[in-house]
């Protein structure tokens, strides 16, 4: 390495099972090599929410461990919304960076903690990001009211009566819940419904008895 290189690690995240983050590596991978780092190791989550926190997120989780252990200098992401999506997760991603000795880049941002205007810069984003997301949050409930004055039902819908006496049936003939889910083709979920259902009933009725 040159004397100006840093060993740098870059994190990955995307929501969903459809999406990729060939073009976040790719991009990262390219400022590296202009920046002379030399890129140690890369560290992905898949289908994982940015809301979620390091519990939830194997590969963050051993970044983070990983930076401990000083295997490397600088943490390069796409973006402010990739670590995280609350300011706290942001401030304490990067106090624990900080005190490590490990600085940020954020592509997306081209911001760079180990400089003070990255890391006031890096707080405001924090707060953009979180503002996005409670306004996601508030658009959704919104349309569950909105939903809900206007009468739709919402959840899925139930199943047939004949459907519901299958599963009393079955289960009564000793089917395990998943035995019966296949054998009916519906949701172990419904069968659950049902037999909690019934359940909950036959305890009333003998309530009811002991009582009179």
């Amino acid at each position: 390495m040159t004397p100006t290189s840093k060993r740098a690690a870059i994190y990955s995240r995307v929501s969903t099972s459809g999406q990729t983050t060939a073009n976040q590596r790719r991009e990262l991978e390219k400022v590296a090599r202009q920046r002379c780092w030399e890129v140690v190791e890369m560290y992905e989550d898949k289908s994982t929410s940015g809301a979620k926190g390091r519990d939830q997120r194997p590969a963050l989780d051993r970044l983070q461990r990983d930076a401990a252990r000083g295997s490397f200098e600088v943490v390069m992401a796409w973006s402010v919304d990739r670590i995280g999506r609350s300011l706290h997760q942001l401030v304490g991603f990067m106090a624990e960076m900080g005190h490590l000795g490990v600085s940020l880049y954020l592509h997306q941002q081209a911001l760079d903690t180990s400089t003070p205007a990255g890391k006031a810069m890096l707080n405001m984003c924090g707060v953009f990001a979180e503002f996005e997301r409670e306004m996601i949050v508030e658009r959704v409930n919104a349309g569950l009211r909105r939903a809900r004055a206007q009468g739709r039902r919402l959840g899925r819908p139930k199943v047939g009566e004949h459907v519901e006496a299958a599963v009393r049936r079955l289960r009564g003939q000793g089917n395990g819940i998943k035995a019966i889910a296949r054998e009916l083709n519906i949701g172990v979920s419904v069968v659950q419904r049902v037999i909690h259902a019934e359940q909950r009933g036959t305890a009333n009725v003998g309530m009811s008895q002991s009582m009179t």
